[in-house]
């Protein structure tokens, strides 16, 4: 290996002398913890021979020519709306803001599925972004989007076995009575696409959400939920079975918006990898705005 220690546009740049995969070789070569190493990787802060390359297991060959990042700057990608938590030649997860569509719908342009096509066409990789799963407009949070048709087939078809624990954040409307339950109902829209609950069976889906209050006011409660199923609106609709509804919620809310938004987070979303079955954890952290409320 050859170093040179100058920073060109704060990058510090290496010479490849003998083959390797990118992250052994990286590990081996660099200063500094595994952790921050692969966080450096994952973070879009590693280039050879002038392109990014997130891919953990890329194969490096002598002559090549590796920048590292001391910002973990990406030149490729710049969005308000959506943040890139990880990336690899399979799947990207990203952390969405609140006001942008997970996918295209009727004429509204903006959504992350073509802001992260926009990025892999810009930083030169020949692939995009297949929608997995969902989260509304204005419902914020980790999404995870695959990058080939095949690794889309098997998130969508095995989602159920593939993803291990998913969790929202929110804040409701009034002070909840109890510290955990679950609660479950049946799930199904009415012709003006209003999802509506019964205790019984409607001929809709079977929905079932446990709950765990972090925190209480007289006015608000924040609240952990994690889905035993993933169905429409099922975290809005059992909030508002319980007599708490999500704030800022004007489709099932009761008029109660401390900070103008839907207070909906999507904040953990654990799974097994579709094709390396490694355990893929992440967690973002909770809104600034939601937890003010409870200083």
């Amino acid at each position: 290996m050859i170093y040179t220690n100058n920073l060109q546009n704060d990058y510090s740049h290496y010479v490849v002398n003998s083959e390797a995969p990118l992250l052994e070789w990286l590990l081996a070569n660099l200063k500094g913890s595994k952790s921050k190493i692969k966080s450096t990787l994952q973070g879009r802060g590693i280039k050879v021979d002038g392109k990014t390359v997130t891919q953990f297991d890329f194969p490096l060959k002598a002559g090549m020519k590796i920048s590292v990042s001391k910002s973990k700057r990406n030149d490729f990608f710049k969005s308000r709306y959506v943040k890139i938590v990880y990336e690899d030649r399979y799947l990207i997860v990203v952390e969405k803001a609140v006001g942008i569509l997970s996918m295209a719908a009727g004429h509204s342009s903006l959504n992350v599925k073509r802001v992260l096509d926009d990025y892999l066409r810009k930083s030169g990789q020949k692939c995009s972004a297949h929608v997995v799963h969902r989260l509304d407009r204005d419902t914020s949070g980790l999404l995870v989007y695959a990058k080939d048709i095949e690794t889309e087939q098997i998130l969508e078809h095995n989602w159920h076995e593939i993803v291990y624990d998913r969790r929202y954040i929110a804040v409701v409307s009034g002070e909840m009575e109890e510290d955990e339950g679950t609660i479950s109902s049946w799930l199904k829209d009415n012709a003006a696409y209003i999802t509506y609950s019964s205790p019984v069976d409607n001929g809709g889906k079977y929905a079932v959400t446990h709950f765990r209050v972090l925190n209480r006011t007289t006015e608000h409660s924040l609240v952990e939920y994690k889905l035993e199923t993933g169905r429409k609106n099922q975290i809005r609709v059992h909030s508002a079975d319980m007599g708490h509804p999500v704030c800022g919620d004007v489709k099932y809310g009761n008029g109660d918006d401390p900070i103008h938004r839907l207070c909906l987070h999507a904040y953990v979303l654990c799974f097994w990898h579709p094709i390396t079955r490694e355990r893929m954890e992440f967690e973002t952290l909770i809104p600034t705005s939601f937890r003010h409320l409870f200083k």
